[in-house]
């Protein structure tokens, strides 16, 4: 049984062929859903978008291509390609392609919470 799906096992990856940039779209790949757990790489092109949402875990963001605005709450951050940012849960947040970017995002909830 797999617990990651929808990429090879014991094989040098480059998460960004993935799931490629595509023309003014958001496009995203689901390797992980369950109650606790969410593994998503995402990618965005310049000028999208994912609006204001929370959620009850806390979300992590690792960009691996581009530039990302994201803001937390009241605060804004500009991500570049390599850094990673914790969006703490219960908090609003929303993410902004400054640059066409691709992320991978890593949702931890509390356990038994859907």
């Amino acid at each position: 049984m797999s617990y990651i799906q929808k990429i090879p096992h014991s094989k040098v990856l480059n998460l960004k062929e993935e799931v490629p940039v595509e023309k003014e779209q958001v496009a995203s790949m689901t390797l992980v859903q369950r109650q606790d757990l969410g593994m998503t790489i995402l990618s965005l092109d310049k000028d999208q978008e994912i609006g204001g949402h929370s959620s009850k875990g806390d979300a992590m963001v690792n960009l691996l291509s581009g530039q990302a605005r994201i803001t937390i709450g009241d605060e804004v951050f500009v991500i570049n390609a390599g850094e990673t940012i914790i969006m703490p849960a219960n908090i609003k947040h929303a993410l902004y392609a400054v640059e066409a970017f691709q992320m991978l995002l890593v949702v931890v909830k509390p356990e038994g919470e859907l």
